[in-house]
């Protein structure tokens, strides 16, 4: 077997700096002088705030006398576990057996990951590219990772605390990296740390000279099954980390936020740990929820709603990140908050399992409708569902009502179309054709994309004249007769002819009489019109 293990260090300082990101100071987080607190005690510290002089163990006024402007935030186990878990997560992309390593100290969060990756490698190709694979899939959550490898799961444990931590590819290599290893690693070894020292015992080898009976005497029979476990001599079940099937994950933010562009960082945050989730099942999201919930005012006339909820529906289902940020920013940036925000909430559970696409070196069809479908769904997401059309073919002959303007629905882009029936009509020969010549024919003639208001024309010797010149007809008559069944009825003869300066236009001529007022031209009674231009 072989494990890797995911150790966390900064983990409590990191799912707080989040909070703090997300309450509206995202800019230099990091170089901010930042410290947890438990019990009015200093039990963290970044490095901005070591670099004061503030450290594990001061009390909060010495804090504050060192570094005024630290942050100071409570320490919170259950936030810390919340973090952890996307970790987790991502790790579920690469083996099914992924565990929790639980904490050395008691009542604290766990900070470490394990996986068992032994049947991953060949598929992977090999532990070093395994690793960089893993690495790659945390980074976006932003925690500083140690990763060590070994061929048991508390030695890999273990190892991941050791700076830098090794790689073990065998029992062999595990066992003499960890008769290197700190003796306070281990849980009790912490416990007992002083009288280890006192007695020259600094590293596992060290241990592993004195007599066994004596070591349980001295420091309990823990510590033995610890070391037991991380050398291979006894067994270590783990217990396996099982998805929930329904996202949800929470952030309480350090300050309310009173725009959507404070609240914006703090759900980039939840929506990582929404993509860590859907790769650890190999899934894609149709649609998900943030819910933003409200600083109560404590009044009886007060009217504010609780939370206000923001649903994100897509019409292709996706894992993108990138993506999801910017539809979530379009949307966020419509909304008027009722008040300020003071926890976000991120839920999904419309998901769909599926492969993921394929890597193309050339486009293709499928990725110019996806990079259309995104473009639809960023507008509809700033203008509005009903805000966004697009033109669609109707069943009409007459070319000024053969499209029209509807929805557009970005699901259905790239969908081969049924080819529509066509009204009965007849060729320019006036011989009936049936549906599927008429819808061959029309498909097949050519017409210009744009088509323009129809324009009289002049007549000259019985040819049109366009811009005072005669048109040289090429192609035509194509003979369209409809509308008998509306108040438009049409009856023309359709022509491509070329201007003067070589310009393709198409024209036509009215078969039918037209009522015309009194005053109108005498060149537009000729019945030709120009109805389009071809580019």
């Amino acid at each position: 077997m072989l494990w890797i293990a995911l150790h966390l260090p900064l983990l409590s300082l990191e799912s707080f700096a989040a909070t703090l990101a997300a309450g509206g100071e995202p800019g230099a987080v990091a170089d901010r002088p930042i410290a947890l607190l438990d019990a009015h005690r200093i039990v963290s510290a970044n490095a901005a705030a070591r670099a004061l002089g503030v450290k594990p163990g001061l009390k909060r006024a010495t804090a504050l006398a060192l570094a005024p402007q630290i942050v100071l935030g409570q320490a919170d186990a259950g936030r810390d576990a919340a973090a952890l878990l996307p970790v987790a997560h991502a790790a579920l992309a690469f083996t099914p057996s992924v565990s929790l390593q639980p904490a050395s100290v008691p009542d604290a969060a766990a900070d470490t990951v394990l996986l068992e990756v032994q049947a991953s490698l060949r598929y992977f190709g090999g532990l070093e590219r395994l690793r960089e694979a893993i690495a790659a899939a945390i980074a976006p959550l932003g925690h500083a990772v140690r990763m060590a490898s070994a061929a048991t799961a508390g030695g890999a444990a273990i190892l991941a605390r050791v700076d830098p931590p090794p790689q073990c590819a065998d029992l062999a290599a595990t066992r003499l990296a960890l008769e290197a290893a700190p003796v306070w690693l281990f849980g009790p070894g912490r416990e007992h740390w002083e009288a280890l020292q006192g007695m020259g015992l600094r590293v596992l080898g060290d241990l592993l000279t004195l007599p066994r009976a004596g070591l349980a005497r001295r420091f309990s029979e823990v510590l033995l099954v610890e070391i037991d476990c991380a050398l291979g001599r006894r067994a270590d079940p783990r217990e396996p980390l099982v998805l929930p099937p329904v996202f949800e994950s929470r952030l309480e933010l350090f300050a309310r936020a009173d725009t959507t562009e404070q609240v914006l960082y703090g759900a980039s945050v939840l929506l990582e740990r929404l993509i860590a989730w859907l790769a650890a099942q190999h899934a894609f999201v149709h649609r998900f929820r943030l819910l933003m919930r409200h600083e109560s005012r404590w009044q009886q006339s007060d009217r504010t709603p609780q939370a206000t909820a923001l649903d994100i529906a897509l019409a292709e289902p996706t894992r993108d990140s990138a993506h999801l940020l910017v539809l979530l920013r379009e949307r966020l940036a419509r909304t008027q908050l009722p008040a300020p925000t003071l926890e976000l909430c991120l839920q999904a559970e419309d998901i769909s399992k599926r492969a993921p696409p394929n890597a193309e070196l050339f486009a293709t069809t499928q990725s110019e409708n996806e990079g259309l479908t995104r473009l639809i769904e960023r507008l509809q997401a700033r203008l509005g569902a009903g805000q966004v059309q697009r033109l669609v073919a109707i069943e009409d002959h007459r070319p000024e009502r053969a499209s029209g303007l509807r929805e557009a629905n970005a699901s259905g882009l790239g969908r081969p179309r049924k080819s529509p029936s066509r009204h009965s009509g007849k060729q320019a020969g006036g011989t009936p054709a049936d549906d599927a010549h008429i819808a061959h024919a029309a498909s097949a003639a050519a017409r210009p994309v744009w088509l323009q208001q129809a324009e009289p024309l002049a007549e000259q010797a019985a040819r049109p004249l366009f811009e005072g010149r005669p048109l040289q007809l090429l192609s035509g008559p194509e003979r369209i007769e409809a509308g008998w069944w509306d108040e438009g009825l049409t009856g023309r003869d359709y022509f491509i002819a070329a201007a003067a300066d070589g310009a393709l236009v198409w024209i036509y001529r009215e078969r039918l009489p037209l009522s015309r007022s009194a005053n109108e031209d005498v060149a537009a009674a000729s019945g030709w019109f120009l109805h389009g231009r071809f580019g």
